[in-house]
């Protein structure tokens, strides 16, 4: 307001969107074949494929049988479009261009995918840096019925 008494005039540039999602999503039938060297050469291209459709991915690690992602989606991204770019041609590309030939790559086709609230970022930036060490301790199943308890999920229809 003061600046439009002075006469100065300013555009501003809509939308300002942050919204955080974390996703999960496993190996179909959780098959544990994302061994060292094969995940560490996936998320590096799933880190180059979510510049190239411009989708902002903060973090992305996993282990053996699953895959965490923390992304901000954009004005025109949806939860389910991102999950579908990154988990369709992650496998295309690991079972068609990456050179493992010993192991074929399905995704489930459910994903868990929640908000994060900005005070929570740290926290969960820390949780998925350190998957490795976490399924040490837990397995992916008691971690999922953890999520699912947690955050009071439900199917519906």
């Amino acid at each position: 307001m003061a600046l439009a008494k002075q006469g100065l005039t300013f555009s501003i540039k809509m939308p300002y969107i942050k919204v955080w999602i974390h996703y999960v999503w496993s190996v179909k039938n959780r098959q544990p074949i994302l061994i060292d060297k094969f995940r560490d050469k996936l998320f590096q291209h799933i880190r180059e494929n979510a510049i190239k459709k411009n989708i902002y991915l903060d973090r992305v690690n996993g282990y053996t049988d699953h895959v965490h992602c923390l992304i901000s989606l954009g004005s025109d991204q949806t939860i389910e479009k991102v999950a579908q770019l990154i988990k369709g041609e992650s496998s295309f590309w690991f079972n068609n261009k990456s050179g493992f030939k010993s192991h074929r790559l399905e995704w489930q086709d459910e994903y868990f995918a929640v908000s994060v609230s900005e005070s929570m970022l740290d926290t969960v930036r820390t949780y998925i840096d350190k998957q490795a060490e976490h399924h040490k301790r837990k397995s992916f199943e008691e971690e999922y019925n953890t999520f699912i308890d947690k955050y009071d999920f439900r199917q519906f229809g």
